[in-house]
């Protein structure tokens, strides 16, 4: 029945009926043309978890009323990087409403935009249990660094660089996570605490090893830990690219790189290994050699260590020889763990550097948006130089190449928006955030702006 048919039915059914039409209409007016001051209002809490105070609250409603010319009066605080971040966005919010978000964003007097709202988006990227409860530590602070400097956020993948504190005793330590317990204890302003340094030099790792937060101490506890090393590669898709391995699954690329420890007839048949098992292994098997010299604790696994007083490894040249399954190994970089259980499948892949190579660059997986290289899948060229200039080692490359993914970018956009929104956000604003993302040269303070803009009227 329509609302005209109803107001053509007893008087009483006809006040009831304008009533909820009209109540109706108005709801959806409040939330979609909410007032400058609601909007403000919103952009601020949703942005720190606090409201605003009164004089922060009227310069943000000015900014708004302002539309897309922002007055000196709305701008003035801000930052020149803010400033020039607001006026080259282009697709989503009005420059007034992200000059509001900045203004929340960069408040010298509330630290909580990135002590409290950016730390408890990156904490769960930091842990296998993907708790929010973790402890800060050097993983997130270099994800926070990086979002507070507007830093290229594709680095986090790749770069030779991380964030410690300044001035912050106990001193940064490989064996234990002191530093950024006391950082967290002390309820230290992040955003005049934290410093860039590169990580070559606080932790004493070759250049070779070094790939972003894949390298830092906390990710590599987490992720290479025990295992094979292939937790590092899925946490990694899932964290940065938004997509677990059942997602992305694909039974038709090649099986030359799956590697020997995975049976071809789990439960005796090989049908679950030929219509699952490769889905997963054919692609990840091929990338994750880029792991092969890496390991947390000693080259041979021993279970009786406390893991959280060891540290990362990396074999810089030949480990000594190690006996598996009464085999002896010698003469290899290669950590055991890759070549673990190699009865299951003698003629499986076996790591014998750590090269890697990339099948899904076509076929299904072709829509995660590959951003370089050639159509063939094969592993690019170690050229590829960080910030000082040197080559990138395999595990960095393998982070440049997934960082330069469309599906990288999206991520960042959805992870952002759901944290800042509390949804998701339509299609054409994840594409339109996403396009202003790597139009400000994946600088991640465009993505909280235009995220907090996007949602402000409702």
């Amino acid at each position: 029945m329509t609302i005209a048919t109803m107001l053509r039915t007893t008087p009483a059914k006809t006040a009831v009926v304008v009533s909820l039409a009209l109540g109706m209409s108005l709801g959806l007016q409040s939330s979609a043309f909410a007032g400058a001051r609601e909007q403000a209002y919103r952009i601020y809490s949703r942005l720190t978890g606090t409201p605003p105070t009164n004089p922060m609250l009227a310069q943000m409603t000015t900014c708004i009323n302002d539309g897309n010319s922002p007055s000196a009066t709305c701008t003035t605080g801000l930052s020149t990087a803010a400033v020039n971040t607001i006026n080259n966005a282009n697709s989503v919010g009005t420059k007034g409403q992200l000059a509001a978000a900045f203004l929340a964003m960069e408040d010298p007097n509330n630290p909580n935009f990135l002590n409290i709202k950016v730390k408890n988006m990156v904490i769960p990227w930091t842990n296998k249990d993907q708790t929010v409860f973790a402890p800060l530590n050097d993983t997130a602070t270099t994800l926070i660094g990086m979002i507070r400097d507007g830093t290229d956020f594709r680095k986090a993948l790749y770069d030779n660089i991380i964030y410690t504190g300044n001035g912050v005793s106990p001193a940064y330590s490989n064996s234990n996570n002191n530093h950024y317990v006391q950082m967290e204890h002390q309820n230290l302003n992040l955003r005049t605490v934290l410093q860039a340094q590169s990580q070559t030099a606080v932790t004493g790792h070759p250049l070779a090893s070094v790939a972003g937060v894949l390298t830092t101490r906390a990710s590599a506890r987490a992720f290479f830990y025990a295992g094979t090393n292939r937790a590092m590669f899925r946490f990694t898709m899932l964290n940065y690219l938004c997509n677990d391995l059942e997602q992305i699954k694909d039974v038709t690329r090649a099986p030359d790189h799956v590697h020997q420890d995975v049976s071809r007839s789990p439960g005796g048949d090989s049908s679950i290994y030929l219509n699952n098992c490769v889905g997963c292994h054919a692609g990840m098997d091929g990338m994750m050699g880029a792991f092969a010299y890496y390991n947390w604790g000693t080259v041979v696994f021993d279970d009786t260590l406390d893991p959280d007083t060891q540290s990362m490894i990396y074999a810089t040249s030949a480990n000594p020889d190690f006996v598996l399954s009464g085999k002896t190994f010698s003469g290899t970089r290669v950590m055991p763990k890759f070549l673990q259980n190699f009865n299951s499948f003698p003629y499986g892949h076996v790591t014998t550097d750590d090269s890697w190579i990339n099948y899904w660059r076509v076929g299904p997986n072709a829509k995660l948006g590959w951003g370089w290289g050639d159509d063939t899948g094969n592993s690019p060229a170690h050229t590829v130089s960080s910030n000082s200039g040197s080559s990138l080692g395999s595990a960095a490359q393998l982070g440049y190449e997934l960082a330069n993914t469309h599906a990288f970018a999206r991520c960042q956009v959805l992870k952002t928006y759901r944290h800042v929104c509390f949804n998701d956000p339509s299609e054409a604003t994840l594409e339109n955030i996403a396009g202003d993302f790597k139009a400000s040269n994946f600088n991640m303070l465009t993505v909280f702006s235009e995220s907090a803009a996007s949602c402000s009227g409702n």
